[in-house]
């Protein structure tokens, strides 16, 4: 299938480095496991069930969302145990040390991910209800 996506010059030329100096044969090979890849990080979290301690990490624009983040990490006090937060220029990173039903720390991890000044949402699983 072909297709097309509009993304910033400057990611694409950081991506094309990083996986020319891997050997991979080509873009689309790339892009293919990149793909894969996500797919795989966000298919433990949708099918995980039980509760679950996981980290939640992400990065973001300062003054454009951070009264947005806080009254969203207000509405999830009841899972996020801990936070940490470190100023990086005009771009902040804050993690979220969480521990609660799965399904609010899914919530919770795809909420932040609607904001325009956040740049990307990781999410670690440490521990599952299978353990």
């Amino acid at each position: 299938m072909r297709t097309s996506f509009n993304i910033p010059d400057e990611v694409v030329e950081e991506f094309d480095r990083v996986w020319q100096e891997q050997d991979i044969e080509n873009r689309s090979r790339a892009v293919r496991e990149a793909m894969l890849e996500y797919i795989e990080s966000h298919s433990r979290l949708k099918e995980t069930s039980g509760e679950i301690v996981a980290l939640v990490a992400f990065d973001y624009r300062h003054h454009e969302v951070i009264q947005e983040l806080h009254a969203v990490q207000h509405e999830y006090q009841d899972v996020i145990l801990n936070t940490s937060h470190t100023h990086q220029g005009e771009w902040c990173l804050e993690s979220l040390f969480c521990r609660g039903p799965t399904e609010q720390v899914r919530t919770l991890t795809y909420r932040l991910r609607d904001f325009d000044g956040v740049n990307r949402v990781k999410v670690m699983v440490i521990r599952d209800g299978e353990e």
